[in-house]
């Protein structure tokens, strides 16, 4: 599980979407937002893109692992998009703001964090004004915010500063790379391969319950 923050205009985005090109193992853990689409964005494949009802709704039954306010917006991570990336033997990545980052991060203390950062703060507004997508209220609000979060820059593992970015998405795959043969991941993962080895080659495994086993009854309620 890789916890990805940066401010808006760090390149975190094409870092992630260059490394997923090359690694078939990363999946991008894709988040419900109550923001309008942006130009090119695609419903369930950038974002989950719902109403203000729909993510109250979502927030009452429980249903996200985090969620914040964000820019104006409000983004969440849905329990059911974690398990379903699991059990497809991904190794999530989730491109998220520093709130809900800081609550993921509680929730497993094992996942890798990774900062991404601007060269400079200059570099940053450039970037953000390049883009041209954004109303002057909100490029001040994504200003205002990323200072706050490149002060928070600190409580992640790894910081990545994306200011050439081919040397950036080297580094970020290095660090992916190298947290994925320590010891503690390198056993779970043999430990897990032995397991379902053994399963397969067990013949008891396929043989059908004995009578003595069987249920007398219909299937409990």
């Amino acid at each position: 599980m890789v916890v990805m923050t940066g401010p808006s205009g760090s390149g975190k985005s094409t870092i992630l979407k260059r490394s997923m090109a090359d690694d078939p193992r990363l999946s991008l853990s894709v988040s419900h937002t109550t923001r309008a689409p942006r130009p090119g964005e695609q419903h369930g494949s950038d974002y989950h893109f719902v109403s203000d009802d729909t993510f109250d709704e979502m927030i009452a039954e429980r249903a996200f692992a985090e969620w914040a306010a964000v820019h104006l917006n409000r983004y969440g991570t849905s329990k059911a998009e974690i398990e379903r990336l699991w059990e497809a033997g991904k190794d999530i990545v989730f491109d998220i703001d520093i709130e809900g980052a800081k609550q993921l991060m509680a929730t497993f203390p094992d996942a890798l964090s990774i900062f991404i950062a601007p060269p400079n703060f200059q570099t940053l507004e450039a970037r953000l004004r390049g883009r041209g997508t954004e109303s002057a209220e909100a490029l001040d609000t994504r200003l205002d915010n990323a200072r706050g979060e490149i002060a928070q820059a600190n409580l992640y593992r790894y910081i990545v500063v994306n200011d050439e970015l081919d040397d950036a998405v080297a580094t970020f795959q290095s660090i992916i790379a190298a947290e994925r043969r320590q010891t503690k991941r390198v056993l779970q993962d043999t430990l897990r391969a032995f397991s379902d080895h053994q399963t397969d080659d067990d013949p008891a495994s396929s043989e059908p319950a004995s009578d003595s086993h069987a249920p007398t009854e219909g299937p409990e309620s």
